[in-house]
C-alpha cells in the first residue's frame, strides 16, 4: 500500500480544531478525514457513527487493542478510550488522499512520532483560558463539573505545544481558516 501524507490537528477541547478541520475538508477534495474510534456516547443527534466517530463498546475497543488494530490509542478519561484504526488510514490513502486528523494532544504526538516527516502536526491554541472556558460553556453539552475537568486537563495539554511542528492560535476563526489552508497546501505540495 503506497503511503501518503498526514495532517494532524491537535488541541485542548474547545480550541476549534474540529471546526478548522471541517472547513479544510469542505474546501479541499485532496483531504480525507480520519474517523477516530471511541467508547463515549454520542453527543445528542449531532454525531453519527461512522461519520464523526466509530462508536465502540469498551469490550470491542479492547479487542481491537489486543488485535493490534490501532496506530495509536489511549484512555483519555477513566473508561473513555479513543484511538486511530490502521484500517482507517489505509482506507483514505487507497482513495489517493491526504489524511487529516482531529485528535487530542497525546494522540497527535503519537501519530507524529509514528509517521515522522510524512505528518504535519499542528497545535491549535485558544487565545486564552477564559475564551476557551466560554466556548465550552457555549456548547451546552457538558455539566459545570465536566467543564472544570476539561479546563484542568487543558493546562496540562498546553505544556506540549512545543512538541508540535507549528502552533495555530485561534483567536479569529476566519484568520485561523486562512492560516490552516496555507499550512496544509504548503505541506501537501512540498
Amino acid at each position: 500500500m503506497p503511503q501518503g501524507k498526514l495532517i494532524i490537528f491537535s488541541a485542548p477541547s474547545g480550541s476549534g480544531k474540529t471546526t478548522i478541520a471541517k472547513h479544510l475538508l469542505a474546501i479541499n477534495p485532496q483531504l480525507g478525514f480520519s474517523i477516530s474510534a471511541c467508547t463515549r456516547d454520542k453527543r445528542g443527534r449531532m454525531e453519527e457513527d461512522g461519520k464523526d466517530y466509530y462508536f465502540l463498546t469498551p469490550e470491542a475497543f479492547k479487542k481491537k487493542i489486543d488485535n493490534n488494530e490501532f496506530v495509536e490509542w489511549e484512555e483519555v478519561y477513566p473508561g473513555a478510550f479513543y484511538g486511530t484504526l490502521k484500517s482507517e488510514i489505509e482506507r483514505i490513502w487507497a482513495l489517493g488522499k491526504t489524511v487529516i486528523f482531529d485528535v487530542d494532544v497525546k494522540g497527535g504526538l503519537n501519530l507524529k512520532k509514528f509517521y515522522k516527516d510524512k505528518a504535519l502536526a499542528i497545535f491549535v491554541k485558544p487565545p486564552s483560558l477564559e475564551v476557551l472556558e466560554q466556548r465550552l460553556k457555549d456548547r451546552n453539552t457538558e455539566s459545570p463539573e465536566s467543564i472544570s475537568g476539561r479546563l484542568f486537563k487543558v493546562k496540562f495539554e498546553l505544556s506540549f505545544e512545543h512538541k508540535f511542528d507549528v502552533t495555530l492560535v485561534n483567536s479569529n476563526l476566519q484568520i485561523a481558516f486562512a492560516e490552516a489552508e496555507k499550512l496544509v497546501n504548503d505541506f501537501i505540495n512540498k
